[in-house]
């Protein structure tokens, strides 16, 4: 298991400029950076994997940003802009040397409410159809797509592993897959351990974050039984801490981090990754 770090805890957009944080993110003992591109055009791939080499890091996964205007199941426009947005993240994610782009691809974040069931199912049989083109392209790419329920108040949607992983068989493709949060999960799921023994094998990429949203481990989350669950599934994948602090203003709001929950962003990093680590052993 390899262990990274969100670059939402310390930049938002991230830009070329943000290259300047990749310095610590190696001090402080991290395997590997998720990039979170909310515009493809803020960056220089060539540029940024340059500056992951000679920092002796990697980007083992890119996040992808979906808020208001990039839509799989919105009208016409959002889903568009969101299908030309996915492919651009398919498209930087060898160059940036990653072979998945993760995160809730299928809605736009935020968007949350009580609809039919007929309705519920058109927008589902949409959200297959792209997610099928996005797949033929990951495909040529032999790059993997990871789809991440989120907790109610983001996401009508996707909130369970039972729901991701039924959307993955209605998509039919050996290039999606699950990706689950520890803090999504600890408001959706019945138990954490099990919904991580039913991705199984189709389990991409873990994030880990509090319970509060904080820092990995100085929460009410049973980090053992998740730690034993994947061990049951023999996951070889990654797990990258991702949590927030109002310091990152863009990414607080959508957050809704009202509070200053740790110390510092710091020390959510350093803290948590000797925690995560404890429990690799």
């Amino acid at each position: 298991m390899k262990f990274g770090i969100n670059t939402y805890l310390f930049s938002s957009p991230f830009t070329n400029e943000s290259i300047s944080f990749f310095p610590k993110f190696k001090e402080w003992g991290f395997d590997f950076v998720e990039i979170a591109i909310e515009d493809p055009a803020n960056i220089d791939p060539v540029l940024v994997k340059k500056a992951l080499d000679d920092n002796g890091l990697e980007c083992r996964s890119v996040c992808a940003a979906t808020g208001p205007g990039r839509d799989l199941r919105g009208n016409r426009k959002e889903q568009v802009v969101s299908l030309e947005y996915i492919k651009k993240l398919i498209d930087i994610a060898p160059v940036l040397g990653s072979s998945l782009v993760a995160g809730p691809i299928y809605s736009a974040v935020g968007r949350a409410e009580l609809i039919s069931e007929e309705e519920h199912r058109k927008q589902w049989l949409t959200v297959v159809k792209h997610l099928k083109s996005l797949c033929e392209d990951a495909e040529k790419q032999n790059v993997k797509l990871a789809i991440e329920p989120l907790n109610r108040y983001e996401t009508d949607f996707i909130n369970t592993c039972d729901q991701a992983i039924n959307l993955i068989k209605d998509v039919d493709s050996a290039a999606l897959f699950v990706h689950l949060d520890t803090f999504h999960m600890n408001i959706e799921e019945k138990d954490q351990a099990l919904a991580i023994l039913k991705a199984g094998k189709k389990l991409a990429l873990l994030h880990a974050s509090g319970s509060d949203r904080g820092t990995p481990g100085g929460d009410q989350i049973n980090w053992e039984r998740i730690f034993v669950a994947l061990d049951k599934i023999d996951y070889q994948g990654d797990i990258v801490i991702e949590s927030f602090t109002p310091d990152v203003k863009i990414i607080a709001k959508a957050a809704s981090i009202w509070r200053k929950v740790e110390p510092s962003k710091e020390s959510i990093a350093v803290e948590g990754l000797k925690f995560l680590r404890s429990l690799n052993l």
